[in-house]
């Protein structure tokens, strides 16, 4: 198992235990906000690992690597994002959006009701920051419940299937001149949270059928962020350094 899907399950063991569907609004809310919190932690210390000294947020007990999340500004407003690597003399070079759908509506009993809120969201963030910031490699994270994956009926797909289509339009930006609210890469995952034996499953959404490891996808956004930067940094081995 590689480092990033060590960090992953260690975070998502210290998230308390699901509440359950009916629970109350902020009761729900509170969960996916803490699952999110923990997600990114663990994110931003794979990228330290990987050579993007002070990337956030980190926990208040690392040394020389203060603060939180950031807060840029953006094209279309100040944002906060959730993990994130800056330089003084860059600016944002990687930011990494996090955004959990993790309980079924209560009339449909599916999942696919915050789809749509939920993309759009996401889409914000890559639009804001590339707006300002067309070169930062803007990467994404779409946490979908397990059951998501077989909460179909006789008349619609699961809302695993139904989130591809829905999309895969927003990844594949390989040119700083690309759209704004396209991804350089989008991945969604099928995560159980549960606080013993947490288990995630990652996938491009360009291609439902095919796994994605996370150490493959986070060597993406060593090789990226170098390639778009090549007079400061080179990629190595997994890792980005000083050119």
């Amino acid at each position: 198992m590689a480092r990033i899907d060590d960090l992953l399950a260690t975070a998502l063991k210290t998230v308390p235990t699901k509440p359950p569907d009916a629970a109350p609004p902020p009761t729900k809310k509170a969960y996916s906000e803490e699952m999110s919190a923990k997600v990114a932690l663990a994110m931003a210390d794979e990228l330290r690992h990987r050579g993007m000294r002070g990337a956030r947020p980190s926990d208040p007990g690392d040394v020389g690597t203060p603060g939180a999340e950031r807060r840029f500004a953006g094209g279309i407003g100040a944002k906060k994002v959730d993990a994130t690597w800056a330089t003084e003399g860059s600016g944002p070079l990687l930011r990494i959006s996090v955004k959990t759908i993790n309980f079924r509506a209560g009339r449909s009993k599916s999942f696919q009701k915050n789809l749509t809120n939920r993309r759009g969201d996401m889409l914000g963030d890559a639009l804001t920051l590339h707006r300002r910031f067309p070169y930062a490699v803007v990467g994404g994270f779409f946490f979908l419940d397990k059951d998501a994956k077989n909460d179909q009926t006789n008349k619609r797909n699961s809302t695993f299937v139904n989130a591809f289509p829905r999309l895969r339009l927003f990844t594949g930006r390989e040119d700083p001149a690309g759209r704004d609210e396209q991804f350089e890469r989008l991945h969604l995952l099928l995560v159980d949270a549960n606080p013993f034996n947490p288990a995630l499953a990652c996938y491009q959404v360009n291609d439902s059928t095919t796994q994605v490891a996370l150490d493959a996808a986070f060597s993406e956004f060593v090789v990226l962020p170098a390639e778009r930067n090549f007079d400061f940094y080179e990629a190595h081995n997994g890792t980005v350094r000083r050119a």
